[in-house]
C-alpha cells in the first residue's frame, strides 16, 4: 500500500507534538507539510530534520494556512489533522468542508492518541479560553507542592517561534536563560513568573524528550498549558479553569470543551469580578457536562504598585497580548485597575499604533481602546515600545505577566498590575493535591 499523504494544520505548538508522537516514525503516512496561522511570521521555516528523523532527512516545509488548498492539491494529500486551538467550532468545521471538499479527511487526535506518560505524578492545569487565569493557577499550585515538601518543575506549553532545532529541549532555572534563549515577550510571560519562584521550567519542541528530562529532577511534573489546548501528558490530576467573564465558550470553542469534559477539578476564576448571574451560568454548564468533577470557586485579586499614578490620571492600559487578540477578552487586569482606582480617562492607542502594532489592530479590530503586549520578535517589542511613547498619556498601566519595562524603555510614568488565585469557600486546590 502507499503512504497517505498528510498536511497538518497547526500554529507552532500542537502541530509539531502532534507530528511526532502521531507520524515521525510511522511508515505509514508521509506529512508532506505544515501549515500555520495565529502567531506573526512562523511560517516559512522548515522543520528540521534533527526533529523529524530517519523518514524525512530534508525536514518538513511550513507554508501559511492560506496555502492550504493549493498544498492539498499539488500533494494529492489524503489526509488533514487540524492541530491548534482557541477557535469557534464554527472556524474548525468550516475548514472541515474545505478539507472534505478537496477529497481528504479531516482528523482531530484525542487525548489517548497524544497523550505521553510519566513515571512521576502529573498534575494539568488547562483552560477553556485563554486568559482564564491557568498561570496564576499553575504558580499557585506549585507553591502548595514546595509547602508540601516536594519540588514542582513546571512544563509549560510549547511556544517554539526561532530556530526549532536549537529549541528542541529548553530548561529555565535563572533570568539569564532567557537571555540565552532569546525569548519572546509572550515566553518571558509564562516562565518568568515561575523562575522568580525558584521553580524550574521546561519547554521546547519535543516533549517527550522534554519529560525524560524533567522526570530526573522533579517529584512532581506540572502541565502548564497554553491557550485552551488540552494537556500533552496524562495527568493523576486534571485542572480545568473557567472563566464567568465568557460564559458559555466553554461550549463554543475547541477543545475548550475536552478540557471541560475531561477535568477532574473545575475552577470558577474571577469570581471577584464577573456578574453572578454569570457565575451561575457557567457553574450550571459545567455540572451538566461533568458532573463528578469537584468545582472550586476562586478569586484574582489584583496588586498595584503604585496606586497614586492610577487616580485622578490619563491612562494607557496595556494588556496581555494573546487574550486580547485570539482569547477574545474586550478587557483584563489593566482595566479593572483603572476603573477600581479612579483613572479619569483610558487613552485609546489606536492613532498613535506603529508596524505590527497597526496590524494586530487590523486582524483583530474588536480589542478597542486597549493595547495588547505583543513581542513574538525584535521588531515588535520595538514597535510595542513606540507605540507606548507616542501615546499621549499620564501614566502607562502595565498588567501583564511581566514587567515590559525590562524589555521597553517607556518614557512616562508606570505602574504595575499582578494577580495571584485565591480560592473561596470550603474546597481549595491545597485539599485535592494531597491526594498525590
Amino acid at each position: 500500500m502507499s503512504k497517505k499523504k498528510v498536511i497538518i494544520m497547526g500554529a507552532a505548538g500542537r502541530d509539531f507534538h502532534n507530528f511526532n508522537v502521531c507520524f515521525r516514525n510511522n511508515p505509514d503516512y508521509e506529512v508532506v507539510a505544515f501549515t500555520a496561522t495565529q502567531i506573526p511570521n512562523i511560517e516559512g521555516r522548515n522543520y528540521p530534520p534533527e526533529l523529524s528523523g530517519e523518514l524525512y532527512p530534508n525536514g518538513i516545509p511550513i507554508f501559511p494556512e492560506s496555502k492550504l488548498q493549493e498544498l492539498m492539491k499539488k500533494y494529492k494529500v489524503d489526509e488533514v489533522m487540524f492541530s491548534y486551538s482557541d477557535v469557534p467550532y464554527t472556524y474548525v468545521m468550516s475548514r472541515s468542508a474545505v478539507v472534505n471538499c478537496a477529497g481528504a479527511s479531516f482528523r482531530l487526535p484525542g487525548l489517548q492518541e497524544t497523550w505521553l506518560e510519566s513515571s512521576i505524578p502529573v498534575v494539568s492545569i488547562c483552560a477553556v479560553r485563554t486568559g482564564c487565569g491557568k498561570s496564576q493557577t499553575t504558580r499557585r499550585v506549585a507553591g502548595i507542592i514546595k509547602d508540601m515538601g516536594k519540588k514542582p518543575v513546571v512544563v509549560r506549553h510549547p511556544m517554539p517561534y526561532g530556530d526549532l532545532a536549537r529549541q528542541r529541549v529548553q530548561r529555565f532555572t535563572s533570568l539569564k536563560d532567557l537571555d540565552f534563549h532569546q525569548c519572546t515577550i509572550e515566553e518571558r510571560e509564562e516562565y518568568e513568573p515561575h523562575i522568580i519562584r525558584d521553580v524550574t521550567v521546561y519547554a521546547g519542541v519535543d516533549y517527550e524528550a522534554i519529560l525524560r528530562e524533567a522526570e530526573k529532577e522533579a517529584d512532581v511534573i506540572l502541565w502548564d498549558g497554553g491557550n485552551n489546548d488540552f494537556s500533552f501528558y496524562k495527568p493523576d490530576i486534571y485542572i480545568t479553569i473557567l472563566d464567568p467573564h465568557r460564559p458559555g465558550h466553554e461550549t463554543a470553542y475547541y477543545p475548550s470543551e475536552v478540557n471541560l469534559r475531561a477535568a477532574d477539578v473545575l475552577v470558577v476564576n474571577k469570581i471577584d469580578t464577573a456578574e453572578p448571574h454569570n457565575i451561575d451560568a457557567v457553574i450550571k454548564t459545567a455540572r451538566e457536562i461533568n458532573p463528578d468533577a469537584t468545582i472550586i470557586k476562586a478569586e484574582s485579586p489584583l496588586t498595584v504598585e503604585d496606586y497614586s499614578l492610577i487616580k485622578d490620571k490619563r491612562v494607557l492600559v496595556i494588556e496581555d497580548g494573546p487574550t486580547l487578540t485570539h482569547g477574545g477578552m474586550k478587557y483584563g487586569a489593566g482595566i479593572v485597575a483603572a476603573e477600581k482606582f479612579g483613572a479619569s480617562e483610558i487613552i485609546d492607542p489606536r492613532p498613535y499604533v506603529v508596524g505590527s502594532i497597526e496590524e494586530t489592530f487590523k486582524k483583530y479590530p474588536e480589542i478597542g481602546t486597549l493595547l495588547p503586549a505583543m513581542g513574538y520578535g525584535d521588531q515588535q517589542v520595538r514597535d510595542l515600545e513606540a507605540t507606548i511613547n507616542r501615546t499621549p498619556c499620564d501614566t502607562v498601566i502595565i498588567a501583564t505577566p511581566i514587567d515590559l519595562r525590562k524589555v521597553a524603555s517607556i518614557n512616562k510614568p508606570s505602574t504595575r498590575v499582578t494577580y495571584e488565585l485565591k480560592e473561596v469557600g470550603d474546597v481549595n486546590l491545597q485539599d485535592i493535591l494531597k491526594k498525590l
